[in-house]
């Protein structure tokens, strides 16, 4: 009885490093960069498309590590890409509709 205990709250916990952290901080520091001189060029009606894209590889940048999702189960991956693919779809269906009237 004690083991089904001990096996039971037993979880592999993953500990990113320092190094790792520093590495992740500094992608995103660069994206952050990027967004702030991608602000200053004339990209006409694409310049919601371009920030909106540097905003979601920033924030998959913080799902995978900062939220662990990188070291954590397949299945909730998947979940997020279909979570955010839905959301996706709904976004560029507003851009259309906006885009016609």
């Amino acid at each position: 009885m004690e083991d089904n205990k001990n096996n039971h709250h037993e979880e592999e916990h993953h500990i990113v490093s320092y190094a790792a952290n520093i590495k992740v901080w500094i992608v995103l520091l660069v994206l952050t960069w990027l967004t702030i001189t991608v602000a200053y060029v004339n990209f006409g009606n694409l310049a919601v498309a371009v920030a909106l894209l540097i905003a979601t590889v920033k924030a998959g940048v913080v799902l995978a590590y900062y939220m662990h999702l990188r070291f954590d189960s397949k299945l909730l991956t998947v979940l997020l890409l279909v979570t955010m693919a839905v959301f996706s779809s709904f976004i560029i269906l507003t851009f259309f509709d906006y885009a016609y009237r």
